[in-house]
């Protein structure tokens, strides 16, 4: 499962979230300020490094959120 949602707040700051989930439970959430992706369980440390190693991803995914979205 994916969710993800933007923001646009009154003074004109863009703001957004970015996670995913498995098998109904949080798996792997995006904090956009540092880039870095926050695994919820063991399970996701490998998706974690896998798309903390990508940094175009992470760039990307920032930018979705304070651009296009």
């Amino acid at each position: 499962q994916q969710m993800y949602g933007c923001e646009l707040s009154s003074d004109g700051r863009k703001g957004g979230y970015y996670q995913h989930g498995y098998d109904g439970r949080d798996f792997v959430a995006f904090d956009k300020e540092t880039l870095t992706w926050t695994a919820a369980d063991p399970q996701a440390q490998v998706t974690k490094r896998k798309w903390e190693a990508d940094l175009a991803w992470s760039q990307y995914a920032k930018s979705y959120l304070e651009e296009i979205c």
